[in-house]
């Protein structure tokens, strides 16, 4: 799994590069087959606007957002929708691979 960073009008501390590592590399705990995770930071009118695109096996990216005045508030945040999707996947996954069918057969 790789981890990219992007930054716009925003400076990229090694702080803030830590902080989001250690907050994304808790993702493959909910769906191991992910790919590449990109984190966009951009300073927006109310204060930081981030964007997690997450690329997993066989299907479309996730992408979560959110906006915060706080830079590590918005990381939080978009970090738990993020890991909300992956869930999401996971669990629709497992629910169509454990669904049985009755061969056309209806239950009375």
């Amino acid at each position: 799994m790789q981890i990219k960073f992007v930054s716009k009008h925003v400076p990229l501390t090694p702080a803030i590069e830590q902080y989001s590592e250690k907050k994304l590399d808790k993702f493959p705990r909910f769906f191991d087959r992910i790919q590449e995770i990109e984190l966009t930071i951009d300073k927006s009118r109310i204060g930081y606007a981030i964007e997690i695109r997450t690329s997993v096996e066989h299907h479309d990216d996730f992408i979560a957002t959110s906006e915060d005045p706080d830079l590590y508030a918005c990381i939080d945040l978009g970090v738990d929708r993020a890991i909300r999707q992956l869930k999401d996947h996971k669990s629709k996954l497992r629910d169509q691979k454990h669904h049985t069918s009755m061969g056309g057969k209806e239950m009375s």
